[in-house]
């Protein structure tokens, strides 16, 4: 009853982040993904963000190949997608590429994106956990900006999905803030409750709907991988969006048999 019951509350707290992404989804999906003041209100140019995914995904291939992981690249999944800003570039290096988000504006602009790309699928997950995909499925799980939009324990279990779905000799990438800047944001980010931090995004920054953020610092990282049978390898510093967090790309390897 007790896995039940945690199962239960996580639907429920889903519940609540799905009906923000699919509210800012269908507002502002670019924005959404990638929020830039100055390119709110439908004002990214659309050959220009789906550059930056292009060159996000050239510099994880290349750390993979530097770490000398990941050496198959039949599959892989991105977890959170979007509109799919990253899942295209993937299927550049990858023969099959999943997307998978939980709000379906996202996922229907994504379809809309990469009609022309057979190698991606889309998605669309609701559940706190990855039962839709079987063990070692895939030799990439890449998800950049989206745990730290999760309460911890459900990022956490999501952390141990991927391990669970990861071949063995394969490769998880995750961009996440590390950590909170002693900025006055970066302060209320870390000390305030979450629907306050919500209050104030709706009535002062114009959000249509919340977003959370918390911070998953390598160290802790590594403690939810490794009784899964993964280990962290590396933890690089990473330009993020706003300058109230320490940004970084954790690498983690699940060994081989």
């Amino acid at each position: 009853m007790a896995a039940a019951s945690g199962r239960a509350g996580g639907n429920g707290r889903l519940d609540q982040i799905r009906e923000a992404w699919t509210t800012l989804g269908a507002e502002d999906p670019l924005w959404a993904v990638c929020v830039d003041r100055d390119r709110r209100g439908g004002r990214w140019d659309l050959a220009e963000f789906m550059a930056t995914g292009a060159a996000e995904v050239a510099v994880v291939m290349d750390r993979l190949d530097q770490l000398g992981i990941c050496p198959a690249r039949a599959a892989a999944l991105d977890f959170g997608c979007g509109v799919g800003r990253l899942t295209g570039a993937l299927s550049d290096h990858f023969g099959s590429v999943t997307g998978v988000d939980i709000a379906e504006p996202m996922l229907a602009r994504a379809r809309a994106l990469h009609t022309g790309r057979p190698g991606c699928t889309f998605i669309a997950n609701e559940v706190p956990d990855l039962g839709l995909f079987a063990d070692g499925t895939f030799d990439l799980v890449y998800s950049s900006l989206v745990l730290q939009h999760l309460p911890p324990d459900l990022a956490a279990g999501y952390l141990r999905e991927f391990v669970r779905i990861l071949r063995p000799g394969g490769a998880i990438a995750i961009v996440v803030p590390r950590a909170h800047l002693r900025t006055p944001s970066g302060l209320v980010y870390s000390l305030a409750p979450q629907p306050l931090i919500g209050f104030l995004q709706r009535t002062f920054f114009g959000y249509r709907a919340a977003m959370q953020m918390h911070t998953l610092p390598a160290r802790r990282a590594a403690r939810i991988v490794e009784p899964a049978g993964a280990r962290l390898l590396a933890s690089d510093p990473r330009p993020g969006v706003g300058p109230h967090w320490h940004f970084a790309c954790h690498f983690i390897a699940k060994p081989e048999g």
